[in-house]
């Protein structure tokens, strides 16, 4: 597959996972789908980002534990390694929230659990490789807002006062998980002034997708665990 053209609207998928059989299960549900292709497969993180290098997916779904190198290292160095970078989504359980919390901040665009169904694991692919988060509310609150809080000793690389107060008002409603029309309709503006605003603060604050704008408004106190605005 590798060097193949890219068919209009088909999502090139990578999957990389050390089982075998979770593995080739995602593989084989994914391939039945008209608008997604697997192009590549990896059995660690090492192999992971030579694949990605070598046939240039627009997703990669990563497991966060793997040998040699694991899916956070890994979704470091294959963000990093090209100027068109694929999405990531991470595969994960419910008892590897710090982990989430790491491959998020890494530049994953979100997470799906291991034992998903497969119109979750449909569902995630295609919005992650849309250029969306894949986070719900409850989630981000667990897991985002409990290790930023118990990271007192990270100080944000941004404050507050960079941003203006409907930029700062833009991404509260952002980590409390509303869409660009939910935030439009709350603000009562036009859906192509939300973009406005969140193009500026992403430019801001150095922000590479929605998930780590969501991890920003709780570092920067505009989030918080049990609450919404700070």
């Amino acid at each position: 597959m590798i060097g193949t053209e890219k068919e209009a609207g088909v999502i090139r998928a990578l999957v990389a996972d050390d089982q075998a059989v979770v593995r080739t299960g995602f593989v084989n549900l994914l391939n039945t789908q008209e608008d997604i292709e697997v192009v590549g497969e990896a059995e660690d993180g090492t192999q992971a980002v030579c694949v990605a290098a070598e046939t240039r997916p627009d997703l990669v779904l990563l497991d966060i534990r793997m040998p040699h190198k694991n899916g956070i290292e890994a979704a470091r160095e294959i963000l990093a390694g090209s100027e068109n970078p694929p999405k990531v989504l991470i595969l994960t359980t419910f008892g590897l929230d710090e982990y989430v919390y790491d491959a998020l901040a890494a530049g994953a665009s979100g997470f799906l659990l291991k034992d998903a169904t497969f119109p979750e694991l449909l569902h995630a692919v295609r919005v992650v490789a849309a250029g969306n988060a894949l986070l719900s509310p409850e989630i981000t609150k667990r897991v985002i807002g409990e290790f930023v809080d118990a990271r007192t000793s990270r100080l944000p690389a941004h404050s507050v006062g960079e941003l203006t107060a409907r930029e700062a008002e833009v991404l509260t409603l952002i980590a409390r998980g509303l869409s660009n029309a939910e935030i439009a309709h709350r603000l009562t503006i036009t859906d192509h002034t939300v973009k406005t605003h969140i193009n500026r603060l992403f430019a801001k604050l150095e922000l590479r997708d929605r998930a780590q704008a969501v991890i920003a408004a709780y570092e920067l106190g505009l989030a918080r665990v049990g609450g919404g605005a700070g």
